[in-house]
């Protein structure tokens, strides 16, 4: 690299210490050559190693307690009082015996068993209504003691009459299954049957009131 050039990177570098080591030789000041331990002793002894906890009395034997931070009032929190733990369980039975007391009402729809369907091109509201009973019931199938083939064959016959009278509301009562081993077979095909097969003919179909059968029973719009 030419002289030219190394000017030119000096030059570029602002170096404001850059003599100061000169200057404080020709003064006399002893440089340090390198990091030292350092000692401590409060009486003023040399080259005597202390503990921390012994600088720090040292440090602090100066201080003095300021008396007027003693009347600083400390406000006290209120103690929360905790909630007692409230079994599930115990919640449930008071509310199933409120309501077959008739201290509390219910609503089917907030039941598992609930059912309710509705064919598509039809107004949401047509499900909520039909359950309601604004639509009167003019005919009425119970399917109870019967088993899976009798039923499909009864439900065939009963739908295909009702068309051909142009009704336009109808019941079916399948029943909960409650006693069956199997849970409630015969509602659960029904509602297959009604949502598949025979869907060219209703509107829609959902759980009755509990005065026309409940969970056991459902309305049946039809077209």
């Amino acid at each position: 690299m030419s002289s030219s050039k190394k000017s030119s990177s000096r030059d570029a570098l602002f170096q404001p210490f850059e003599n100061l080591r000169k200057i404080i030789e020709k003064k006399g000041v002893a440089l340090n050559s390198g990091p030292k331990t350092l000692t401590y002793s409060p009486s003023g002894d040399k080259d005597k190693t202390v503990s921390d906890e012994e600088v720090f009395s040292d440090a602090m034997r100066q201080v003095r307690e300021i008396k007027e931070f003693r009347r600083l009032s400390v406000r006290q929190r209120k103690a929360v009082p905790l909630r007692k733990k409230i079994n599930p369980d115990s919640e449930v039975l008071t509310a199933i015996r409120e309501i077959v007391s008739g201290q509390r009402s219910f609503k089917l729809s907030d039941t598992q068993e609930f059912v309710e369907w509705k064919n598509r091109g039809y107004r949401d509201d047509i499900v909520r209504r039909l359950h309601e009973g604004r639509f009167s019931v003019q005919d009425c199938l119970d399917l109870h003691g019967l088993i899976v083939e009798e039923a499909e064959e009864e439900v065939r016959l009963f739908l295909e009459e009702a068309v051909k009278k142009n009704y336009r509301c109808v019941k079916i009562i399948h029943g909960r299954g409650l006693r069956s081993p199997n849970g409630p077979v015969l509602k659960e095909t029904l509602i297959q049957w009604l949502s598949g097969r025979y869907r060219k003919y209703l509107v829609a179909f959902v759980t009755a009131r509990p005065c026309d059968g409940g969970l056991g029973a459902l309305y049946i719009l039809l077209k």
